[in-house]
């Protein structure tokens, strides 16, 4: 989730992070995956049911729950500032904007996730003051402020904002700009009144993203990889307020963004990460980054691979479908891709491999499916999210789009 601003690599010097040393195995998905053929085609079209359209500001990140949508807003060049919550009634095929929210004392709401219980909406605020915004989402047309976290770690700029449950008890994981580049983790049992109950300085330059599953957390730091840490599900001993480190990869190419954890027929075997690299053009025209294939069926000894590559765009932000194996990556000035995740994805031919042994996902046929390059119109998306039959896609330049999603 989260605010994944495509100026982050303009933004920020380069520093280096230490890998983690040798430790006891914990594996995760000891058995083989089966092997999963995909025919090479040419991919499918995701048919636009609606868009909504935001014209006076960037959308930036989506959240989508019961039939209601919020999207934050992107400080942006030749638009108003990004301090405007989005309300979206989306229960019909053309998203209606509902409502907006004035957030104070902001000019990004990059992030913004409903809780798993639909209880609770979690917005990040940038820059300085940095905080969380908490609304009550009892009247989903109606989001009430009920609380706002900010402190002395927070105050540079809550970048992203991950709300995830860890042993049942309700958490928000703030990534926060430099300087200096930390991790704080805020206890939300008591929604009113939020309480942090971790902070470190992690990230080369900074901490981007998190991933939260299983009492695992995975945190992306740009050049300084992806580690991953135990806050209660790794053995170690973690939780929440003491997070222990089982390992770091560095992935090729860096600027590691954003990341998903797979849950497919029972295997736990891959991560995604995406790479956010520089644009090679001018804004809201170009890309550039992969997504990253890692195995961590030894989460002591993660490996990279396999790729997946997109001429002239880069990827943002992931939702997987994964009853049915489908990776939904919003791709920027490329649209929205669709790739076939179903099985071993780090075995393939020699024809399909990388001169470094990585496999390619293009070369696999694994992509299976594209949205939104058949508008006639410029986009940038920046965020999707899979519900049941539906894609959501928030598109920087145009607002929110509804889509059909694949079946199988």
């Amino acid at each position: 989730m989260t605010n994944r601003l495509l100026s982050s690599a303009a933004l920020y010097l380069l520093f280096g992070i230490a890998a983690c040393g040798e430790r006891d195995p914990v594996t995760v998905d000891p058995d083989p995956i089966p092997p999963v053929q995909p025919i090479p085609t040419a991919p499918a079209v995701l048919p636009a049911l609606g868009q909504g359209p935001v014209a006076e500001r960037f959308a930036s990140e989506l959240s989508v729950h019961g039939g209601w949508a919020y999207t934050g807003t992107w400080n942006g060049p030749n638009r108003m500032i990004g301090n405007a919550l989005k309300i979206w009634d989306v229960r019909g095929n053309t998203p209606v904007l509902v409502d907006s929210i004035i957030v104070e004392q902001a000019i990004t709401l990059g992030d913004v996730q409903v809780s798993d219980n639909g209880r609770l909406l979690v917005v990040a605020t940038e820059r300085s003051p940095g905080s969380i915004v908490i609304y009550d989402l009892a009247n989903p047309a109606k989001p009430r402020q009920i609380s706002r976290f900010s402190n002395s770690n927070t105050f540079p700029g809550v970048h992203t904002a991950e709300v995830a449950r860890v042993n049942g008890r309700l958490y928000a994981f703030l990534s926060v700009d430099p300087s200096p580049a930390q991790l704080v983790i805020v206890d939300l049992e008591d929604a009113a009144n939020p309480r942090e109950v971790f902070a470190q300085r992690m990230g080369n330059p900074f901490i981007h993203d998190v991933f939260v599953r299983d009492g695992l957390l995975f945190t992306a730091l740009w050049n300084g990889g992806m580690t991953i840490w135990d806050i209660g599900g790794g053995g170690r001993g973690g939780s929440p307020a003491n997070p222990v480190q089982i390992s770091n990869i560095r992935t090729v190419g860096g600027k590691v963004h954003n990341i998903w954890w797979l849950h497919e027929r029972g295997s736990r075997r891959y991560v995604f990460v995406g790479e956010e690299g520089p644009g090679s053009g001018a804004f809201g025209t170009s890309s550039s980054g992969d997504i990253h294939v890692v195995d961590v069926s030894d989460l002591t000894n993660p490996r990279e691979v396999a790729f997946f590559t997109v001429a002239g765009a880069g990827t943002h932000n992931f939702s997987v479908d994964e009853p049915n194996g489908f990776l939904y990556a919003a791709y920027y000035n490329g649209g929205v891709r669709v790739l076939d995740v179903r099985g071993d994805l780090g075995s393939c031919t020699a024809e399909q491999k990388a001169a470094d042994g990585r496999c390619d996902l293009q070369k696999m046929g694994r992509e299976v499916a594209r949205g939104l390059l058949d508008r006639g119109m410029p986009v940038f998306v920046w965020g999707v999210q899979h519900v049941g039959a539906h894609l959501y896609a928030s598109d920087m330049l145009n607002g929110l789009w509804k889509l059909e999603a694949l079946r199988r």
